[in-house]
């Protein structure tokens, strides 16, 4: 099959969207198929060559966060153009209905039309809502649904009934699973908890950071390392508190490149997410679990559907300190329950693996093709529920 994956996100810039639409990418071409990636992208170095640049990036406040996207309205002649060059066999959108890209390529699309719904943002359903009536008729151009969780199928369904298959974000386990020598400066006997994401409110780290000082003061023998971007006058607010209420033994390790990301898994016991809410799926908890991780994390719906309390970790209430530094200490405290946990972690992410992700995803490709009858085959192939 020749695919058209079609991300909103602005290809320059990490983030989850376009981390899935690369690994899909990645393991579609090593099945033999044909694939193109069309986003906006603001610099043009390090673009994979199968990537079709369309639109120019403009920052946008989201959910508590900032998204890049291509809004102009301008963008129907130079889709129709990539559609009619390229013929492809499946157009797939993400996030299709928030902004012009995927919305265009919908309303001239005559290929097997496919939607991935990523988000359960509280922003995405106001938006959902504003939009409805517009975006039927794009709605309607969409032959298979896919939702990345069932928050974010709760998110998007209310305002766009329908069938949503239930398809999750991968993890690249074969990335993180092989045991890894932990960091030097890691690695003197110390207890570390590891933390890895950007410094949004949501992301919870100032409930993380209010916990260890609970943790560090009752087990002298922890850590605290902190990974992610953060902008100087982010990162100096944290900086700041940390010094002010003189709490030893923070990293601020900054950003991190993915390939170096593994071995701060395999340097640290314990990984957490405080994140407050508005995640659709934990792929940060899954790259944590592939490395055999246990994990303390929020009671969210998005992680909730990724680990089962007190078997691959430990939930507590959201944007409660007191209760994430509980579940901190006990697990500092027991070396034998983490090493059960972390295993359980490990087997638990292989049902998430690229291999198998990839592989449903085609699957409903296949089976859509097969009621379409655009591309003959004898029977469809199965696909998970």
């Amino acid at each position: 099959m020749k695919i058209g994956l079609v991300s909103p996100y602005d290809l320059a810039v990490p983030g989850g969207v376009n981390s899935h639409v690369h690994r899909l990418a990645d393991h579609f071409i090593d099945l033999g198929h044909e694939v193109r990636i069309i986003a906006p992208a603001s610099d043009l170095r390090g673009l994979s060559a199968n990537a079709i640049v369309l639109g120019k990036p403009r920052a946008i406040p989201a959910g508590g966060s900032i998204a890049r996207m291509a809004m102009s309205p301008r963008l129907a002649d130079p889709v129709r153009r990539i559609l009619a060059e390229e013929r492809f066999d499946v157009v797939h959108v993400h996030e299709p209905l928030v902004s012009f890209l995927p919305i265009q390529f919908l309303r001239f699309s005559d290929a097997i039309n496919v939607g991935t719904f990523h988000a359960a943002r509280d922003s995405g359903a106001r938006l959902y809502a504003y939009t409805r009536r517009l975006l039927k008729t794009c709605f309607r151009r969409l032959d298979g649904k896919i939702a990345v969780s069932q928050a974010a199928a709760r998110l998007i369904a209310p305002y766009f009934p329908g069938y949503y298959n239930i398809i999750p974000n991968g993890v690249d386990v074969a990335r993180f699973s092989p045991v890894q020598p932990p960091l030097p400066q890691l690695d003197d006997g110390m207890v570390n908890i590891l933390f890895v994401g950007r410094f949004e409110k949501r992301k919870g780290l100032r409930y993380l950071l209010r916990a260890f000082l609970s943790v560090k003061a009752a087990r002298p023998n922890t850590r605290l390392v902190v990974v992610g971007a953060a902008d100087e006058r982010q990162l100096r607010r944290y900086e700041r508190w940390v010094e002010e209420n003189r709490l030893r033994d923070v990293v601020f390790a900054g950003f991190v490149p993915y390939e170096l990301l593994p071995r701060y898994h395999h340097s640290a016991q314990v990984f957490c997410a405080p994140n407050t809410g508005n995640e659709s799926q934990g792929i940060i908890l899954l790259e944590a679990m592939a490395a055999g991780r246990p994990v303390v994390a929020s009671n969210i719906e998005g992680f909730a559907g990724v680990i089962t309390h007190g078997v691959e970790g430990l939930l507590v209430r959201p944007q409660d300190a007191d209760a994430l530094a509980g579940a901190l200490i006990d697990l500092v405290d027991d070396p034998e329950r983490r090493a059960a946990m972390g295993a359980k972690a490990s087997e638990r992410a292989q049902h998430f693996s690229w291999d198998r992700v990839s592989q449903r995803v085609l699957s409903y490709y296949e089976r859509l093709a097969f009621e379409k009858g655009s591309i003959p085959l004898e029977k469809p192939s199965p696909v998970e529920a």
